[in-house]
Formats: structure tokens, C-alpha cells, sequence
């Protein structure tokens, strides 16, 4: 009898438990931010120079807006401090704001594209700087095996990690400044006309001229014709004689 009393009261107990204890509501993850490019840098460690560069040129702020409010994806190359610190002192000072805006944007691929992507591209890639032709702001990506390779033809760089992926943006760490032919480039020098095939004649003076020469000879044959030639005396004294001879008859 007491075990029939003691089963119902303690079902009775623990339906009393249930109902005035509240229950632990599942934790939701927390939703995703807006994407912060700095942020992700920043958190990665080793781009400040990067990070100041995106920041005063305010392209920080272009792709922000255009990663959270559009679908386009985008590729960013993000080279490291030590990176900078390559660079010839005095290198990003020297700069204008607007070829320190194109430098970065160099950085920008207006597309995402994942490492295996690269292997299928077609070179030479369009940045967000603009004109690719030679001698502006040509990006050519080459891959052997899993190794990334980026060339700008003033600097060869290679990809070093992959910093940040998503399936709009990828950014990867460079160990190489990107530097663009139209900033960077040493015009190509044009080519030195051919020599002439045939070569004037040189005149010689008369005082350069050897001895015997035509010169000389007309100094020497203008003596025929001196007072003083014995020549010239011969026929004088025999026009003399004539003329007394003719007087005498």
C-alpha cells in the first residue's frame, strides 16, 4: 500500500519540477557582420602599412559598400609590412594621392577567385586600376601545382597564405609589393638610327693637304709665267734684234 501512495506522488513531484522550472532556450549563433576589410587584415596581423594605404585612399570604404550591398565578388592581394619595408625608402612618399589610389586598387581583383581558379584564367587579369594593356596596369596570375605566382612586369611576387575566403571575397597574403608598369616602369629607351651606308667625302684644305699634291703643282707651274724666267728673257732679246735689223735696212 505505502509503494501505490509513493509511485503517484513522486510522478506528482516531478511533473510539479517540469512545469515551474523554465527551460534553457538553445543559444542562435550570432549573425554574420557586415564584411570590414580592415577588420580582417587588422585580425590577421602584419599589414598595417596595407591598412593605412586602404584607409587614406578611402578603398577601404569602396569595398566594404560594394561587398555588402552587391553580389560581385572581389580578390584582394594584401602584401605584408616586410613587403613595404622592401621598397626603396622614400618609395610611397613620392607618390601622388592619385597613383597611391591606383597602387592599391592593383591590389584589387573586381572578381573572386579561389586558388584553383587561377589555374584556368586568362592573362593578363583586369584590376580594379583599370587599363591592362602593356605598359599600364597589367596583372598576369601563373600557378605550378599549388603555388600562386603574380607578376606586374616591374616585380615577380608569389602567394603566400590564403588570409580571408568566402564565396565573394578572397584575400591572400603577397610577399611582393604589386607595383604597375604605368607608375613603376621604365619607359622602353627608342632605338638608335642605323649608320648612313655610305659616308660623305672629306674635303681637304690646302693646308692639310701632302706635299706633290694638285695644289702645290698649280703653285709650281704658276712660276712659267714670271718675269724672271729665262724663257721669257730669250724671246725679248730676240724681238729686240728683229727690230734693229729691220731699222738698219
Amino acid at each position: 500500500m505505502m509503494k501505490q501512495v509513493q509511485f503517484p506522488f513522486l510522478l506528482l513531484f516531478i511533473f510539479f519540477l517540469h512545469c515551474t522550472t523554465t527551460p534553457a532556450q538553445s543559444q542562435a549563433p550570432a549573425p554574420s557582420g557586415p564584411v570590414n576589410i580592415t577588420g580582417i587584415l587588422e585580425k590577421a596581423g602584419q599589414f598595417t602599412t596595407f591598412i593605412r594605404l586602404l584607409r587614406s585612399t578611402q578603398e577601404a570604404d569602396q569595398i566594404n559598400t560594394q561587398l555588402n550591398n552587391s553580389n560581385q565578388g572581389l580578390t584582394v592581394f594584401a602584401p605584408t609590412d616586410n613587403a613595404f619595408s622592401n621598397l626603396k625608402s622614400g618609395t610611397l612618399n613620392s607618390l601622388t594621392d592619385e597613383q597611391k589610389v591606383q597602387l592599391v586598387q592593383f591590389h584589387i581583383l573586381p572578381s573572386f577567385f579561389s586558388i584553383s581558379q587561377f589555374q584556368t584564367v586568362s592573362n593578363p587579369l583586369r584590376t580594379q586600376a583599370g587599363n591592362s594593356d602593356n605598359g599600364q596596369f597589367p596583372l598576369n596570375v601563373t600557378t605550378s601545382g599549388n603555388q600562386v605566382n603574380v607578376t606586374t612586369g616591374v616585380v615577380d611576387a608569389t602567394v603566400a597564405n590564403t588570409i580571408y575566403t568566402n564565396s565573394q571575397l578572397a584575400v591572400y597574403q603577397v610577399d611582393q609589393v604589386l607595383r604597375p608598369l604605368a607608375i613603376f616602369g621604365t619607359p622602353t629607351a627608342a632605338p638608335a638610327p642605323a649608320p648612313s651606308s655610305s659616308k660623305p667625302e672629306k674635303r681637304i684644305s690646302g693646308s692639310d693637304a701632302p706635299s706633290g699634291s694638285s695644289d702645290n703643282a698649280s703653285v709650281d707651274t704658276s712660276g712659267a709665267t714670271a718675269p724672271n724666267h729665262p724663257a721669257t728673257a730669250a724671246i725679248s732679246i730676240g724681238v729686240a734684234v728683229s727690230a734693229a735689223i729691220c731699222f738698219l735696212l
